[in-house]
Formats: C-alpha cells, structure tokens, sequence
C-alpha cells in the first residue's frame, strides 16, 4: 500500500539526515536500471543506507505499514531486477562500502556497494586476486552481483560469484539480520542458506555485509584471436576447444558487434569476419603451451581465416578490453533488448544458428556476443523505440529467443538474473513445481510479499 505523507514523514525521522529522501527529483535516477524498464514508477521514498542498521530500519517500517522495498545496487542490472515501483520504497546500499582483507585467511568481507573493480584491486594490492568479472567490472557493485549470481568473462574456469561467496549478513523482510556462513572452507552446518540469498535478487532479504574468497594472483595468459568467415565453423571451434580443456577465457562477437566494437575502438579489428574468437590460457611452462597449441589447432582445423597467438599480455588485454566494450558500442547503435540465454556448450552451434533465424524472420538487428566457453550467449536486439512496428517486432523476437534456448534444454538467464522482463518465460523452464516451491520458500520468508514484488516470481 502508499504510505501517506505522515506515514513516510515516520521514515525519515527514524534514519539520520540525508539517508532517507523523498524529493522527486532526486529520486528519479533510482527508478531504473540499465535495463530501463519502461514501467517504472515513482517510489515515496529512497532509503540511501549507510549501514545494517539503516536497512534494518527501513524493512520494519515497511512491514509494519506493508509497503514493497525494491532493493538496489549500483543500478547495472539488465532485467529489470531493481525496477522501482510507485508508492513503495527504494533501498540503496550504494553507500555501503566498508572493506576488509585477511591474507592469511584468504577472504575478503565487504560491504554490498563496493565495485566489482574495487574488491579486484583491494585483493591485488594485498597480492590476492577476486575472480569474477562481469564486463561491466568498473561500475558494478558487488552487491548487486551476488543478488544475481553474476558471472563473467573468466567463468568458463574460475566459476561464478556462488563460488566465491563464504558469508553473508542479509536482513530479512521483518527487520532481522541474519548471519549466515562464515570464513571457512568448508562448512556442513545445516541448510545451505547461504547460497540460497546468493542469485534471489533481493526477492528475500536485502545483503549487507559479504565474505568472499580470494585466490592467489592469475598467471599471465596468452592469448588465441582467430577471425571465422562463417558463425557455424566459429561455434564449432567452442566445441572442439572445451571438449579438450578448459581455458581461462573464450569469448565470442559476431560481425555487428564486431564492426560496432571497431567503430568506437579504432583498433585494427577484422570488419569482415563473421565471428572472432578470443580465447586465453593462464597456465604455465609446457602446460601452457601445450593448451595454446591445442586453441590453435581447434580453430585451424574448423576453418578459422585467421589465427594470432602472443603472450604479450598488454595485446592479449587489448582484445579483452574490446570484448567488453561490445554493450556500450551497441548501444550507441539504438534502443537495445539484453538477452542472456545460454545452454550447454554442444547446443551452442544450434543456439546461435537459431537466433540468426529468428533475426531474419523478425527483420531485426541481433548482434550477438557470448561467454563461449560455458555456453552463455548475450543477443543483443537492437531497435529505434521511436518506430512502432520495429519495438513490436523486437519484442516478439526477445521472447522467442527465450523459448529457443528452452527449447535447446537451456536457460533463459546465465548471469543477469530473471528480474521482471524475464518473469514471464521462468515457468517454462523450471516447470510449475519448482515455482510452487519457489513461491513457498518466498512466502516463507516474506509473508508480507513486500520485497521486490513483480521481481523473478
């Protein structure tokens, strides 16, 4: 329900000055994420928390008066996950940003709105490294990756944000902060609650402390690029590479993303190819050069046009960076739908096959970029939001590339999480049971049905 003006008035007493806000103009930039959400509301307030305690304050308010809590990050998500809703409130923990680093322990307890980047560099200059690494690694905040299960380009060997998280603190719907893990290894006791807060994207309690796992520093890799004159024998050389290894990178662009990368970069890339691969090694001595070898041989043997090999790290990184300049290239292109489909390595020639179909039929841009060495694609569709009959055609064409990968016995989210504009595709993949239980598990732990409402379920 909305809060009446005295109503709210309560909430803003009840936190230091400055941590509640309730001016619209103000407000206006927590409405959205990246993913800009056409029905975002106007929320009665925003609670820019500075501390357990501030979040704790703002979920009893809420359930006292039942008012919905849309928890918020860094606002880099890519599925509506922090959509606000009007005459509910929005909990901030960008201020949030306390760090810690045990190097003999090898963790780190952090706060929820540090950066991605800044966790990275806090672990390097303790001589540590923090393996996940989203392409949006600069601007995202940790928090905002664990409500996601984030993963990123290094994935294919290292895993995803789960596998690094020992720890949380999350306060639940009621007010109450839980502690759950801790700095260990190894740990058997009880329910893994952990991990089930890890991914819920703030559908169950909002993080406000985490301990994660550090590992010692990555070997410099060194890196395969080879350019393919056609996407099935590009997707065929994923195939071939993961079926003998597990290299530490392998990413895939098409020609759009490929051409809109060159645009912005001016780097040399090859505009006539239909896919490049880039592919790393980080192991050592004979092992590395025998893994290099291999990449090499892979893409020879499936018809790559053009193979480069260099251990010059700063090369190998040039190519890394162009990766990740794909989505903000794109988007300078138009209006993008962000996809996030991914399915088992195999299916991924019959993936990306399928996804150029459905392009064709819908007379639709998808460019298409992917986390290649675990399956996980990004079609980018790309439309002018002016032209009515080309966001209707986008739109129809976001959805069936859901139901392919489905259909491929995939995913409709790898990494970015389900949020609202993947809500309703979740139930064909999982099946009405586990959403049943879903719902159970969420009704269990919110009764109220206040956080995040419209999110995931």
């Amino acid at each position: 329900m909305e809060p009446t003006p005295a109503v709210l008035d309560e909430l803003v007493a009840a936190l230091p000055d400055g941590v509640a806000i309730v001016d619209p103009v103000l407000m206006d930039k927590y409405r959205w994420d990246r993913a800009a959400d056409p029905d975002a509301g106007m929320p009665a307030a925003v609670v820019r928390a500075e501390c357990t305690e501030h979040v704790q304050t703002a979920l009893r308010w809420a359930s006292e008066h039942r008012v919905a809590v849309v928890p918020r990050g860094a606002g880099t998500g890519l599925s509506g996950g922090s959509t606000a809703r009007s005459g509910g409130i929005v909990v901030s923990t960008e201020r949030m940003r306390d760090i810690s680093i045990d190097p003999l322990s090898r963790v780190a307890v952090v706060q929820p709105g540090l950066l991605n980047a800044e966790v990275k560099k806090a672990a390097a200059a303790n001589g540590l490294w923090y393996p996940p690494d989203p392409s949006s690694f600069e601007i995202c905040s940790i928090g905002g990756n664990i409500a996601t299960n984030a993963g990123g380009l290094c994935c294919v060997k290292y895993g995803v944000t789960t596998d690094y998280v020992l720890a949380l603190e999350v306060v639940l719907a009621d007010g109450r902060a839980l502690k759950l893990g801790g700095p260990r290894l190894k740990d058997s006791a009880g329910l893994s609650l952990t991990k089930l807060f890890v991914g819920s994207e703030g559908t169950l309690g909002i993080i406000t402390e985490v301990t994660l796992r550090l590992l010692p520093p990555q070997h410099p890799p060194r890196t395969v690029v080879a350019s393919f004159a056609n996407t099935h024998a590009a997707t065929e050389a994923i195939v071939a590479i993961t079926s003998r290894m597990r290299p530490a990178m392998l990413e895939y662009m098409d020609r759009t993303t490929v051409n809109a990368v060159e645009d912005n970069l001016r780097m040399g890339l090859d505009r006539s190819a239909a896919a490049l691969l880039v592919a790393q090694t980080d192991t050592e001595g004979t092992t590395a050069e025998r893994e290099l070898a291999e990449i090499v041989e892979a893409c020879e043997r499936c018809g790559a046009d053009e193979v480069l090999a260099t251990d010059d790290p700063r090369e190998g990184e040039a190519f890394t960076v162009a990766r990740r300049q794909a989505i903000p290239s794109m988007e300078k292109k138009g209006k993008l739908l962000l996809e996030d489909v991914g399915v088992a390595v195999p299916r991924l020639p019959a993936l990306v096959a399928g996804i150029e179909k459905i392009a064709d039929a819908r007379q639709v841009t998808i460019a298409l970029i992917a986390h290649a060495g675990d399956g996980n694609t990004h079609p980018l569709i790309v439309f002018d939001p002016s032209d009515g009959a080309a966001t209707a055609r986008a739109q129809v064409a976001f959805g069936e590339v859901m139901d392919l990968a489905i259909e491929l016995g995939g995913t409709i989210t790898g990494e970015h999480g389900v949020g609202r504009l993947k809500q309703p595709w979740l139930a064909a993949q999982v099946g009405e049971d586990v959403m049943d239980l879903s719902r159970r598990i969420k009704d269990a732990i919110d009764p109220l049905g206040i956080l995040n409402p419209g999110a995931v379920l």
